[in-house]
């Protein structure tokens, strides 16, 4: 049995060494757009920002403030109001008066074989005339000079698609405890540091900011490809890697903010939707992700408080690249290091969320967006 835990933590080890501690330098090598000025105007191709907004009204106001400081020359922004029942129409009527560049296109009804938000971003594009589409969400707050810095990674790095990660809006303990280790699942997950490498599958598409060549868009099939897949935001990034577009992850904090859900609870309950359906709704998938994210991210700490001999030492090695990858998620959020000391139950909560979702999903037979009921049977023959 001794040798058992030997070869199980040997393993852990090794995946660390050898597939985390290359995913945390890799953070450091991701293009920041601190260090990208802004395009010149004459080198400013026309940039369509395209977003959907459903019962917005609490968030909205403060995000289109921001919209209209934005800085970049040649912009266009479409917002599509998807059926809202509250003030988000008359929100976002108002300020298309206040910016001749602001358009509001409002959705009345949803087509059959649609979910809202992929069916909301089809129609922005359709009646967009940006040469870069740039896909966001109705709650991103943006600097003024965030756009021309990102205009200038793609145009520097030869990119058809950017995808940025932001400040989240964090209110307490336990909300940061859940945002650093989610932070850290994505990257470790994703590969986020070889999204843009070209003979890699790894890609990575954050909803709050996809800035897209329109031919790559087009050729890659646009959200018709997406029309019933509740990750959307992702998906996008995969069906523009796979058709061989060069895509990449870039670092937005400090140039782009967001205040996901309020409350622990809310960030527990807000991604329902998302994380089985992350798995393709299969419980095998889900099972071992949860399996495998607790041997990785939890078993570690309690193998080197409990074992013994090579045990302990194979269990260290694992939490000290663990914590090391914490550190630099969280210094590149600007949150203290410290956070990764909860790096254990960070994982213990991100599992739960996952069997969670797994378990709301299959007991409802479908997801519930936005007040609209999809069917599970629907969802899973969309899946991407």
């Amino acid at each position: 049995m001794h040798t058992f835990w030997i070869i199980l933590f040997a393993f852990v080890a090794f995946f660390w060494l050898f597939y985390g501690l290359r995913g945390a330098i890799g953070l450091l090598h991701l293009p920041s757009l601190k260090n990208f000025p802004p395009v010149a105007a004459d080198n400013s191709p026309r940039i369509s920002l395209v977003f959907a907004a459903r019962d917005e009204e609490e968030k909205l106001p403060l995000a289109v403030k921001t919209l209209s400081t934005i800085a970049y020359p040649n912009l266009e922004i479409i917002a599509v109001d998807d059926r809202s029942k509250d003030k988000t129409s008359a929100i976002l009527d108002e300020a298309a008066q206040r910016d001749d560049r602001f358009r509001v296109i409002h959705v009345k009804e949803l087509p059959q074989g649609w979910l809202g938000k992929p069916h909301a971003l089809q129609q922005a594009y359709e009646g967009s005339t940006g040469e870069w589409l740039l896909f966001s969400d109705a709650d991103v707050r943006f600097a003024p000079d965030a756009l021309g810095r990102a205009m200038n990674v793609v145009q520097t790095r030869g990119l058809d698609h950017l995808t940025l990660l932001f400040d989240v809006d964090r209110d307490g303990f336990w909300e940061t405890v859940l945002l650093t280790f989610f932070g850290l699942a994505m990257h470790l997950a994703n590969e986020s540091h070889n999204v843009s490498n070209p003979n890699s599958r790894a890609y990575i598409g954050v909803g709050a900011f996809q800035l897209v060549r329109r031919s790559a868009y087009e050729a890659s099939g646009t959200h018709k490809r997406l029309a019933m897949e509740v990750v959307d935001d992702m998906k996008l990034g995969k069906i523009l890697k796979l058709s061989g577009f060069r895509s990449s992850v870039g670092i937005g904090v400090g140039f782009l903010a967001v205040r996901w859900q309020s409350g622990f609870g809310n960030l527990i309950r807000g991604v329902t939707k998302n994380f089985f359906a992350g798995v393709g709704y299969s419980v095998p998938l889900a099972i071992a992700a949860v399996t495998g994210m607790l041997l990785t991210n939890f078993a570690p700490f309690v193998g080197l408080i409990f074992g013994h001999g090579w045990v302990r030492i194979l269990a260290a090695i694992s939490v000290a690249v663990a914590l090391l990858f914490h550190v630099f998620v969280d210094l590149g959020a600007k949150i203290s290091p410290l956070y990764a000391l909860t790096h254990p139950i960070g994982a213990l909560i991100f599992c739960w969320m996952l069997l969670r979702s797994m378990i709301v999903t299959l007991r409802q037979g479908g997801v519930i967006w936005r007040d609209t009921f999809y069917k599970l049977s629907d969802l899973k023959k969309g899946v991407v």
